[in-house]
């Protein structure tokens, strides 16, 4: 592969990494007039080295679906494992990414009017790259989004409504509503999904008291959770809980009050899970997203 929409060569290269797959897409009338489209997607196996990203006209979402890489430019340096992802901005310059051994990776540019406020409810900042984790069913989602995309040229017939779907789906996975790794939950876990989502993730669910809301045994109620939402129960209610307060601190509220909303009354204790999941401290956080 000579050229690629996302990675840029060296000086010194005259081919991209290989195994890259990926394509462009022009959104059909409807999905412009939405204000929010894919507008290219793709996947590549990178090895050991750096590889530069171009600078892009799009909001770019990239997770890493194995290994281990440090993405880094003048602001930041993230260290991304398997099932986290980060979101760079339009035209975010001199963005490398310092890849150890060998890592899969999956990315989608989004445009559109609207693009920047879908990423924000995805977890972006309008200023800042910034690293998160990502869901299994949000990963499987994107497979299926890099898919359509490089299938866009064989079947233009239906690419911009199949990939207006799984976009939507993407958000609606983050924003915990009953998505499954390749279909709509079951009625019994999406009962439970909606339960910690009517509830704002204040309280904290236990295993029990899941098990108790789907009519099923407690061992049966966590393996077919884990089936179907690729992640344990509780696992997914923490990650719904800091996702609920990072909300909640972009919109204001003390590192105290953001904790206390999502059932976690004892700052420290906060603060310690916050950075663990999202790779700073809830004040750090509300500074950067309040700026």
């Amino acid at each position: 592969m000579s050229d690629s929409l996302l990675f840029q060569n060296k000086p010194d290269q005259m081919e991209m990494p290989a195994l890259v797959v990926e394509g462009s897409h022009t959104p059909d009338a409807l999905a412009g007039a939405s204000g929010v489209y894919i507008a290219a997607a793709g996947s590549a196996m990178l090895q050991n080295g750096n590889q530069n990203l171009k600078a892009m006209e799009h909001w770019l979402w990239l997770a890493v679906e194995g290994g281990t890489l440090v993405l880094e430019n003048e602001d930041v340096s993230l260290t991304l494992r398997a099932g986290d992802c980060c979101m760079l901005p339009p035209l975010s310059q001199d963005v490398v990414l310092d890849v150890h051994q060998e890592a899969r990776v999956l990315w989608m540019m989004v445009g559109g009017t609207l693009s920047g406020a879908f990423l924000q409810r995805m977890g972006a900042l309008p200023h800042r790259i910034m690293k998160q984790g990502a869901l299994p069913s949000q990963l499987n989602l994107a497979k299926h989004i890099v898919q359509a995309t490089v299938r866009v040229a064989a079947a233009e017939d239906a690419s911009s409504a199949q990939l207006q779907q799984l976009l939507w789906a993407m958000l609606a996975s983050h924003s915990g509503q009953p998505v499954a790794m390749d279909a709509v939950l079951s009625h019994e876990i999406a009962k439970v999904v909606d339960a910690m989502r009517k509830n704002q993730y204040r309280d904290s669910f236990s295993l029990s008291d899941m098990a108790a809301l789907s009519r099923m045994p407690v061992e049966t109620f966590r393996k077919r959770f884990v089936s179907e939402v690729g992640m344990p129960p509780q696992s997914y209610q923490l990650f719904c809980k800091m996702e609920r307060a990072k909300t909640l601190l972009k919109e204001g509220c003390t590192v105290r009050q953001a904790g206390i909303e999502v059932g976690m009354n004892d700052p420290y204790h906060f603060s310690k899970t916050f950075k663990n999941i999202v790779g700073m401290s809830p004040s750090a956080y509300s500074k950067t997203a309040l700026k």
